[in-house]
């Protein structure tokens, strides 16, 4: 039987991509970087996955989900292709990725292909992530390079991940941009500015709910 176009059109995949992180808070880096790659590697939407409790900061102090996943909400409201999950903060103990893309491919109700968005700073760590292996047989990786890192190491860490692991890894071109949760926070603690390094109704949040302030 000969497939009609409008059949091969439903049957196409759709392509997921994923930004993950404690997102404490979310900031203009995070939503810049998604939005470019989703246009260049022509992603029909992205999934923001505010973690629960992740493996990596078992001992630092991260926010309250609640608070974290709300700033999600409000950063990521004027575009329709980014949806907030809630997912990762609902599951109870460690919060692992596999898990996250074990828990997203048995649920889905459409074929789909899903790409997790990383930092340069992460390659080097992906080898150490719970059952990465399995992992990596469930995503691909976008990596965005950001200023500060090695190009040799992030290189040569890419090659490694693809040769003993199969991993599925590319690297997106994105604005350079040297912007971090910590600096915020830390920002917040003295007192100082965070205009324009996040969303204005982010901003409004950490006022009105009091956080990252000493005592």
């Amino acid at each position: 039987m000969i497939r009609t176009d409008a059949g091969m059109e439903a049957r196409r995949k759709k392509k997921i991509g994923i930004s993950g992180g404690t997102f404490d808070p979310i900031h203009i880096g995070h939503l810049l970087i998604a939005e470019e790659i989703r246009q260049s590697e022509q992603l029909d939407k992205i999934l923001f996955i505010p973690s629960g409790t992740p493996p990596h900061k078992l001992s630092a102090s991260v926010s309250a989900a609640k608070h974290r996943l709300e700033m999600v909400r409000l950063a990521t409201l004027d575009n329709p292709s980014f949806e907030p999950v809630d997912m990762e903060i609902r599951r109870p103990g460690i919060t692992y990725t596999v898990d996250t893309l074990e828990a997203l491919t048995a649920n889905m109700e459409e074929p789909a292909e899903y790409h997790y968005i990383i930092g340069a700073d992460v390659v080097l760590e992906l080898e150490g992530w719970k059952n990465f292996r399995r992992l990596s047989e469930l995503c691909s990786f976008i990596t965005a390079f950001r200023p500060g890192q090695d190009p040799k190491d992030f290189e040569t860490g890419i090659k490694r991940l693809r040769e003993m692991y199969s991993t599925r890894i590319r690297t997106a071109g994105t604005s350079m941009m040297s912007i971090s949760s910590t600096e915020i926070r830390n920002k917040v603690a003295e007192g100082k500015s965070i205009k324009y390094m996040v969303v204005k109704e982010v901003e409004e949040y950490i006022i009105k709910n009091g956080l990252y302030k000493l005592g």
